[in-house]
């Protein structure tokens, strides 16, 4: 297994598509191998949301983890991960600029219509991928 504790770790809903498509995006973009990926209903995901107190039942929300260190949730995870792909992506930090609280009503407004947006519900990543989640 790969040393996650070094990674950002990117907590998705494993069973939606509008989710899986973000990460296969960010898994494409990731060129300096910076994320590791572990779905919310998985026991990692559950453990790391039972462990601060957080919903273990509603996986609307997208976390960025990097142990020890931080944690952020929904708008503000999204502009994280394009900070730390770089490149074209940091063009992201202009969306800092927004309070948090407009920004996650967006990202709330996509969330909740997210089965809506995407019929993709499997996502069967490559050997060298599937070495980028957490199986605990």
């Amino acid at each position: 297994m790969e040393n996650w504790e070094n990674k950002h770790i990117v907590f998705f809903d494993g069973d939606c598509g509008v989710c899986n498509f973000w990460v296969q995006w960010i898994l494409e973009r990731d060129k300096k191998d910076q994320f590791m990926f572990a779905s919310l209903q998985s026991e990692f995901g559950q453990q790391f949301l039972s462990e601060r107190g957080l919903e273990t039942k509603v996986f609307n929300t997208l976390y960025l983890w990097k142990p020890k260190h931080y944690y952020q949730i929904k708008s503000r995870a999204v502009l994280e991960i394009a900070n730390i792909l770089g490149g074209i992506y940091k063009i992201s930090v202009i969306g800092k600029i927004l309070p948090a609280f407009l920004s996650d009503k967006a990202y709330d407004l996509v969330s909740k219509n997210r089965m809506k947006l995407a019929n993709q519900k499997c996502y069967l990543p490559d050997q060298h991928q599937k070495k980028k989640f957490i199986q605990v």
